[in-house]
């Protein structure tokens, strides 16, 4: 018996895992007196907690289908779209420590005090709103498209146009596989013809039953039910939960796929070696190892930046609990994704060339390799990731407009106003990401968007913590054109028919045709290209031109090989700017171009900011010294002890002027501790661990 093409034992494991978590969030509601605690749980949570709390936030299953998506797609290379931010865990420890210490409820209240701007923090949670409405986009359309690949319709049940769809995918997929060799010139208008088509979504692998709107709204109304109920205190205790199933969901393909490729052996005798390089290869890859390089740098400025992160610091009991939770949580995340990474591998030597959407490679594998209640298990833990980062999220959203936007107009209002607007706020944000997974279908466009857009406003979070100098013009400068280059101009030109079409902004690369060595395949030996499985031969491969300032360039009729071009996907205004510089971008690989934007992104900000703060007036002296008083007090057990020494601070701001690394100069870096030795250095080691682990599970035969 199947519902709504499920297995009925499925069905009943997600209605299940449904009654439990709404269960929890009237539990800890009845534990939410105020808006401390709907916020911040009180400021009382421990260290298990907290490392379930920033294991279950930090992680969802869009991150999972990402890599996964990204490796089916070009190889163990392209999980570093996520994995990345393994360089970028050891600062956790400094962004941790500013954000219990300064001891605020939301990233906007920093901007309030810092610069003495309610306007700036005010701005910082627009923005952020308006964020999280992208953010909750993803963790939907994962869900959903996980679920449609999981309820396929029959060819019987098909119609006519979705037939013709699904057909042409598989005749697509033939003529691509067959590229390298070389095809006839009917052949070849056949294959730009239906390419053309695929840019624009047209083909499909398959068709299912799952309608996503229906999914969305549904999904939406459970997470805002139990996160409504019980707020950050709710989130912290069902991420505990979830953070067992996404364990589950991360590991379960992994046995029953080796053994239907053959083990590690059949898994490199049926995947290309030049997709078991960690770092990419420079002609093969969009991931060589300066694109990896400039995409930290990029995300190492917006994770300060990312609104929860108040929260979970600012919810622990004091700054080691806060410190542990973070680095625990985060080490413990990368090395879950060291099996998505595995079961990307997996699915390109199961199912290459058979998806028209790599997003959908989890969806499928679970179709495929799981038996019923298995597959319910899979549903469950892949909810279970994205609930656990959305409801933290809702929250900290929530916090913010309350915080920085509605309580400085509508002040001394009872703290039961104010938590029924809180909670108001997560239902409109969490309907506001359904918008956003009905826009927009590709998971890697969404990702590559997100990790640039936060520096906007990250390194003026950076630089305030650490540089009295930095002014509130300098902020409002970077933030204008910054906003105008990451977000305004690439919405703006996409929507617009004159920019789309304009043959300046269509430039594309060159193509290329280059020669690789690589191990031979079971198919090589089919096909008489070499005597054996691993033979080292000679291959040529074509690269195909890649769009400069738009993300692909196609057809406008894709029949036509006369049609005029549009420019598709998200405008890169970054290279647009240095392409006033004369810099000529044609010869360029996907990974150069990637890697010139994410070093723009990165960069850019702090260019502006220190040249603006040289011209502007500063913040009040006397502001400063109280903000960096409290930055500087260590966090006490009780509120009694807290306030003693706060206190002390205020009336004495040299206080600690000698525990600081430059005392008699603007940088207020404070002299790096044994402990800070220990968690920053140790931190680096797990680095190097992770990577070998991951390098050993790519280097079995």
């Amino acid at each position: 018996m199947h519902i709504w093409g499920l297995h009925i034992l499925d069905a009943g494991i997600i209605f299940l895992y449904i009654g439990i978590i709404l269960w929890l969030g009237r539990w800890a509601g009845k534990k939410t007196k105020d808006t401390d605690d709907f916020f911040l749980a009180g400021r009382k949570l421990g260290k298990t907690t907290q490392f379930f709390l920033n294991f279950g936030c930090s992680t969802n299953a869009d991150q999972a289908v990402a890599v996964s998506r990204e490796i089916y797609r070009q190889g163990i290379g392209g999980m570093w779209i996520q994995f990345l931010v393994l360089f970028l865990t050891p600062f956790y420890w400094f962004t941790t420590f500013f954000f219990r210490r300064i001891r605020l409820t939301t990233i906007g209240d920093y901007f309030t005090e810092r610069f003495n701007s309610k306007s700036l923090g005010a701005s910082y949670a627009i923005f952020i709103l308006l964020m999280s409405i992208l953010g909750g986009g993803i963790g939907y359309m994962i869900a959903a498209k996980t679920m449609m690949a999981m309820t396929p319709k029959p060819p019987e049940k098909m119609t006519h146009e979705e037939r013709i769809s699904v057909e042409q995918f598989s005749e697509y997929q033939t003529l691509k596989s067959r590229l390298d060799e070389g095809l006839s010139t009917e052949e070849e208008l056949r294959y730009t013809e239906l390419d053309e088509k695929n840019k624009r979504g047209k083909l499909h692998s398959f068709i299912s039953y799952t309608d996503p709107i229906l999914f969305y709204f549904i999904y939406a109304i459970i997470v805002g039910i139990y996160t409504m109920m019980g707020g950050f205190r709710a989130a912290a205790i069902t991420d505990t939960i979830q953070g067992v199933l996404i364990l589950i969901f991360s590991l379960i393909l992994i046995p029953l796929g080796l053994s239907k490729i053959g083990g590690f052996s059949g898994l490199h005798a049926t995947v290309p070696d030049y997709m078991f390089k960690l770092f990419g290869s420079v002609t093969m890859s969009e991931y060589a190892w300066y694109t990896i390089l400039a995409m930290v740098l990029a995300n190492l400025v917006s994770i300060i930046a990312v609104a929860p992160g108040m929260q979970t610091a600012g919810s622990a009991k004091d700054e080691m609990t806060a410190r542990f939770g973070m680095i625990t949580g985060m080490f413990f995340k990368r090395f879950i994704m060291i099996f998505w990474a595995l079961a990307g591998l997996i699915a390109i030597g199961l199912y290459a060339g058979m998806l028209h959407d790599p997003d959908l490679i989890w969806g499928f594998m679970t179709k495929d390799l799981l038996i019923p209640g298995a597959i319910g298990l899979m549903l469950v833990g892949i909810l279970a990731a994205n609930m656990s980062t959305l409801d933290a999220s809702a929250v900290s959203y929530s916090a913010l407009f309350i915080k920085n936007l509605y309580e400085p107009f509508r002040p001394k209002k009872s703290e039961r106003h104010y938590l029924i607007i809180g909670k108001i706020v997560i239902a409109i944000t969490l309907l506001g990401g359904i918008g956003v997974a009905l826009s927009i279908n590709n998971l890697l466009e969404l990702f590559k968007y997100i990790i640039s857009i936060p520096a906007i406003f990250g390194a003026s979070i950076w630089l305030g913590f650490i540089w009295r100098r930095l002014t509130k013009w300098a902020v409002v400068v970077q933030v204008v054109l910054c906003l105008l280059i990451y977000a305004l101009i690439p919405n703006l030109f996409t929507a617009l028919d004159w920019a789309k079409t304009n043959e300046a902004f269509l430039q594309e690369t060159k193509a290329k045709t280059v020669a690789i060595s690589t191990s031979a395949l079971n198919e090589d030996v089919e096909s008489g290209r070499a005597d054996h499985v691993g033979q080292v031969i000679q291959k040529q491969h074509v690269i195909q031109p890649v769009g400069i300032l738009f993300d692909s360039v196609a057809r406008m009729d894709p029949a036509d090989p006369d049609s005029e071009k549009i420019g598709l996907g998200r405008f890169h205004a970054e290279l647009w700017v240095l392409s006033w510089c004369s810099i000529d971008f044609s010869g360029f690989t996907k990974a150069q171009l990637v890697a010139t934007r994410f070093f723009f992104d990165a960069l850019f900000p702090f260019v502006l900011l220190f040249l603006v703060s040289f011209v502007t007036k500063p913040v009040r002296k006397d502001h400063l010294d109280r903000f960096y008083a409290k930055l500087h007090t260590p966090v006490q057990k009780t509120p009694e002890e807290e306030e003693k020494e706060l206190e002390k601070s205020y009336q004495n701001p040299d206080r600690f002027k000698n525990e600081k690394l430059l005392p008699n100069s603007n940088w207020e870096i404070e002299k790096p501790t044994k402990m800070d030795a220990l968690g920053f250095g140790g931190s680096w080691i797990l680095v190097g661990v992770i990577i070998f682990l991951l390098w050993l599970v790519t280097s079995i035969k």
